[in-house]
């Protein structure tokens, strides 16, 4: 049997200005702050003597191998997203960005969640990636359509209660 898995496919490249602010927050406090940090405590653990068995140098080094990972991570990742800063000129339909409060025609149950880019996801807050089975099942739907969403645990049937691009109370 063979361990060869295709490529995934990559995420959607939108972010919205809010979260490219965050991603530069992020990196400029890694670059700025944070490794200039760890770099002194490394060099202060390699002044103690012998590397081979100096946890705290040993430590620092992979903190700054993972610092300078995410660093990387970043750069490339900020130089591909395309910030999405404009609303649709279509406001009642479902596009990035968006607002959306769905009630399970089963439960009843209301639902709000907003349609972000796959580095801003927050299930806590309700933000799902735009590429999500949820996500692409919303795309283009406005007030009062079905929505039939293929999900891991078995199809969900909701109801698109309302639509906006300004947060929901």
């Amino acid at each position: 049997m063979s361990r060869y898995r295709p490529p995934s496919t990559p995420a959607a490249p939108y972010i919205t200005p809010q979260g490219r602010d965050r991603l530069m927050t992020e990196l400029r406090y890694l670059s700025d702050t944070h490794r200039p940090e760890v770099t002194r405590a490394l060099a202060d653990a390699a002044a103690e003597g012998d590397r081979s068995e100096n946890a705290e140098y040993i430590y620092r080094k992979k903190q700054l191998r993972e610092i300078d990972r995410r660093i990387r991570y970043l750069v490339k990742r900020l130089e591909v997203l395309k910030t999405v800063d404009q609303k649709p000129t279509d406001q009642s339909r479902v596009f990035f960005g968006a607002w959306v409060e769905l009630e399970d025609l089963d439960s009843g149950a209301v639902e709000r969640y907003r349609l972000v880019g796959a580095d801003e996801i927050d299930i806590d807050r309700g933000w799902i990636s735009i590429d999500s089975p949820m996500a692409k099942a919303l795309l283009k739907k406005q007030e009062g359509d079905e929505v039939l969403v293929v999900r891991p645990k078995g199809e969900a049937c909701y109801e698109v209660a309302r639509v906006s691009y300004d947060p929901l109370p």
